[in-house]
């Protein structure tokens, strides 16, 4: 689906889509359309008791003036709109619009927000409706027979602002989308060969690109999380992703993800119903993922560095056992006592291997690691743990700001005591109780002193809440808070 920006002057026909402030009287491209069909517009809303209410449409249809049909948008108060109602209003656009079976549609966007400039209002709601308009059709055999919203027109006063403003967004969207499609992927055509080769792509975009095999990762200690793979048929491999946009001098800021692609449980093996989502418990590899073509496609001026650790967890004959432990990157030794507690063993080595070659400003990993914050948290909100605490605060700063939200979760030596062994240094889990605390206190074993964050995406990167901008099973969670955070915070 393309957007594209023109100056603010109505079509001759087909459908168009106007934004009404609440209680104001009709401006601009809508009083244009209200005097185009003869004043039908206008009598529609009093029939209709329509005021410009937020979250409010009224449907016109065959309103005159050779237009098709005119779709209201109700505003509310321009002056009480954030940026992320207006990607969310786009989303909004963009739903009713696939809706109405439509293959193109022309949004008048002639208003301002309150802060914003009537192009950055413009670029964001174009934002939204990129962000929303996606569906995952690979393995259908026969495509839903709709028509498909493939042009959307946004008619600005201030076209050539809000193209370029819509730049960096699109740019997102592409990311979100890329990290959409990968959770999305059955887990057969998915695996970690496959997703590593699938990021090789990348390179074009500037970013190198560099694939560890399981020699290579043997040959340096890798051995938490080879013992995850060994049951599989498919090797593991990791992938580390490049970004020199920024001074060479600078250190880089590192985003990890576990890429499990399938999670039987191992051993320790899951029960069978719901077993078919665990082909989402890559979603933190599919965040990074799409984050780093975002940082490509935008340009940032920023070094970075992303490194996704990519296994299958399955039960066979070599597969780890409960009670095995096995040798870290780090020299630390793991007890592992329960298989299906293994992307902490895949993060550990990736941790750091990053911080020991790279030594990051600092590290944010993304996991889909625990039921426990689940029963925490549910799907409104990412947990954080954090060993720094500005760090975290830009996070929830962020998450508010994008939608995308975190809440922080706390970390302490008492918790710390919980994953002690008698007979290896660590153990991979503490029991069923502050489940998700002690998974993070885990992982803190291995992040050596460098400012870090660890986000549990659990509920947020697969089946989460659908809203305007995300109706997709998986949802790209955490490309649009992360890229926010470089955006804000650390882009010279």
């Amino acid at each position: 689906m393309k957007v594209s920006f023109s100056p603010a002057s109505l079509p001759k026909s087909g459908v168009v889509i106007l934004l009404v402030p609440e209680g104001q009287s009709l401006t601009g491209l809508a009083a244009e359309a209200d005097r185009r069909t003869g004043g039908q517009i206008r009598r529609a809303m009093t029939a209709a008791g329509f005021t410009g209410r937020g979250d409010t449409t009224l449907d016109v249809v065959a309103p005159g003036g050779q237009f098709s049909r005119t779709v209201l948008f109700g505003l509310g108060q321009p002056a009480a709109l954030r940026p992320l109602d207006l990607e969310m209003l786009g989303g909004a656009v963009a739903g009713v619009s696939q809706a109405l079976r439509t293959d193109s549609v022309a949004l008048a966007a002639d208003v301002a927000a309150a802060g914003l400039t009537v192009g950055e209002t413009a670029a964001l709601i174009a934002s939204g409706i990129r962000l929303r308009v996606y569906s995952f059709t690979r393995y259908k055999s026969k495509k839903p027979d709709t028509r498909e919203l493939k042009q959307v027109t946004v008619l600005t006063p201030d076209a050539k602002g809000a193209r370029q403003r819509f730049v960096a967004f699109e740019a997102v969207a592409d990311g979100v989308h890329f990290a959409r499609d990968l959770v999305n992927e059955p887990p057969n055509h998915l695996h970690p060969v496959e997703f590593a080769e699938r990021m090789r792509p990348l390179a074009k975009l500037g970013l190198k690109i560099s694939v560890l095999t399981p020699a290579q990762m043997k040959k340096l200690g890798m051995n938490a999380l080879l013992g995850v793979a060994q049951g599989s048929a498919h090797e593991a491999r990791m992938v580390v992703m490049e970004w020199k946009g920024g001074k060479a001098s600078e250190a880089p800021l590192a985003f990890i993800g576990k890429g499990v692609t399938f999670d039987t449980g191992g051993i320790s093996i899951k029960p069978a119903a719901g077993m078919e989502d665990m082909k989402g418990d890559m979603g933190g590899a599919a965040c990074v993922a799409g984050l780093m073509m975002a940082l490509a496609k935008r340009k940032a001026k920023v070094n970075v560095v992303g490194a996704i650790g990519l296994v299958e967890n399955m039960p066979d004959g070599k597969a780890q056992r409960p009670g095995d432990v096995v040798t870290s990157m780090s020299g630390q030794t793991i007890a592992v006592l329960n298989t299906d507690a293994e992307g902490r063993l895949v993060l550990a080595d990736v941790l750091w291997y990053i911080q020991d070659r790279f030594k990051p400003r600092f590290m944010i990993d993304l996991a889909t690691l625990t039921g426990a914050i689940l029963v925490a948290l549910g799907k409104e909100h990412a947990g954080l743990f954090s060993n720094n605490d500005e760090l975290a605060q830009r996070l929830s700063e962020v998450g508010y700001a994008t939608g995308e939200k975190v809440w922080r979760m706390p970390l302490a030596p008492e918790y710390d005591k919980i994953i002690d062994h008698d007979v290896a240094d660590v153990k991979n889990t503490g029991g069923r109780h502050a489940g998700a605390i002690t998974a993070a206190q885990f992982l803190q074993r291995f992040v050596n002193n460098v400012p870090w964050v660890h986000l549990d995406v659990a509920g947020t990167a697969m089946d989460a809440p659908r809203n305007a901008i995300s109706q997709s099973w998986g949802s790209g969670w955490g490309v649009r808070l992360l890229n926010r955070l470089v955006a804000q915070f650390y882009e010279r």
